[in-house]
């Protein structure tokens, strides 16, 4: 089942989902780390995996939004939830893409005005000083920010799955037997 059905996520959502959340994880595990490191051939190779991540991010974020404007449709929300929690969620989601974007717009100026990009490719030369340059502070304030989104999508996901026991985790998972022949199902 590639598209979503009325009261699941399809595979090509699903796969789109838990893609970008292991790359958004590794995205703020390298740049915290990138920003911690008093090595700075350290730093250098963590921003070398932190770049492209981010760039990867990009895509899986168009690619999300393309699928959801142009393909599918998502699933409604579950039974019994209230309006506010909806309403809620649909901000949160909101929120992320905001903060995405952001955060890819920030990396780039910040890349671009330091000119750490050609240090970072090059393998030569030192790194400036980053948090001498505007997009630093954005960037920092995009990831406090990614992380209070993420304890909230997670909590609230939590919640639904082993309080409220609606089974909401199994709608964002894949489901036995989808195969490319149910496209439509």
């Amino acid at each position: 089942m590639l598209k979503s059905r009325s009261n699941r996520y399809g595979s090509v959502a699903v796969s789109l989902h838990w893609l970008s959340a292991i790359a958004i994880l590794a995205l703020l595990a390298t740049g915290f780390r990138a920003a911690g490191a008093v090595d700075p051939a350290v730093e250098a190779e963590l921003l070398r995996l932190h770049v492209p991540l981010g760039l990867t991010v990009l895509l899986l974020t168009l690619a999300r939004l393309g699928w959801w404007l142009f393909v599918d449709r998502k699933p409604a929300p579950i039974t019994g939830t209230p309006p506010w929690q909806d309403r809620l969620a649909r901000t949160i989601h909101v929120a992320f893409y905001v903060i995405l974007f952001g955060m890819v717009g920030s990396g780039i100026a910040l890349t671009a005005l330091s000119g750490a990009g050609a240090v970072l490719f090059s393998g030569s030369g030192t790194l400036p000083d980053f948090p001498d340059f505007a997009p630093f502070a954005v960037h920092g304030i995009g990831a406090m920010s990614l992380i209070a989104l993420l304890v909230l999508h997670t909590g609230a996901a939590l919640y639904h799955q082993f309080i409220r026991r609606d089974g909401i985790l199994r709608r964002m998972w894949y489901r036995r037997g989808d195969t490319a022949a149910s496209i439509e199902d």
